[in-house]
């Protein structure tokens, strides 16, 4: 079974269904919207986006999210320009507290208030080399046909360079102590030399 060529109609109404409905629907329910089968739409949705068995459908669900993440950029300024819209608006209708919560919302955007969460995740600076090469290869492999003029090596390369320099950059972080406690220390220290010296 060769690569198809072009994409067929139903295969661009699931890639749109699949973008447009990112949230709100399953990937079986836009294969069923876009006309696939019942029975079979939940194993249709899978191939159709997986990049080994249908490269040009995994590559065009790509370029329409691209598209409609500009057409629905959010930047600070609109963000903040927007809220303050809906705040106006609440609060000419008399909705306080949608007029509250949109400040809010503005004041959190603005770095106002902090959040702190901490999350861990497994991130690429924390894998050993042989995990990071196991995982670059497992991607490589899953995505190589849709990768256009870059080979694995180049990737292995620039990833292992960019984990370097995070490790080096976390490594002298830790080792250098600030200079405000060297000083705090020398200080300290000629104090209490000092006054074992009255004292004898």
């Amino acid at each position: 079974m060769g690569v198809a060529k072009k994409l067929t109609e139903l295969q661009i109404k699931f890639a749109h269904e699949i973008v447009t409905n990112e949230g709100r629907k399953t990937a079986t329910q836009c294969a069923i919207d876009a006309g696939y089968d019942k029975d079979s739409a939940h194993v249709r949705a899978s191939e159709l986006q997986n990049p080994k068995l249908f490269p040009l459908v995994v590559q065009y669900i790509g370029k329409i999210r691209s598209e409609y993440l500009k057409k629905y950029d959010v930047t600070y300024e609109t963000h903040i320009s927007e809220l303050a819209k809906l705040r106006d608006e609440s609060r000419n209708k008399g909705s306080w507290s949608a007029a509250i919560n949109a400040e809010v919302a503005r004041g959190k955007a603005a770095g106002l208030y902090v959040e702190q969460k901490i999350i861990r995740t497994g991130k690429l600076d924390d894998l050993s080399e042989e995990e990071l090469d196991k995982r670059i290869a497992e991607t490589l492999d899953q995505y190589s046909p849709i990768l256009e003029g870059i080979t694995a090596d180049q990737l292995k390369l620039e990833i292992k360079s960019n984990q370097e320099q995070s490790r080096l950059g976390k490594k002298a972080a830790k080792s250098a102590p600030p200079l405000k406690n060297v000083t705090n220390y020398s200080e300290s220290s000629e104090s209490s030399s000092e006054s074992s010296e009255s004292s004898s």
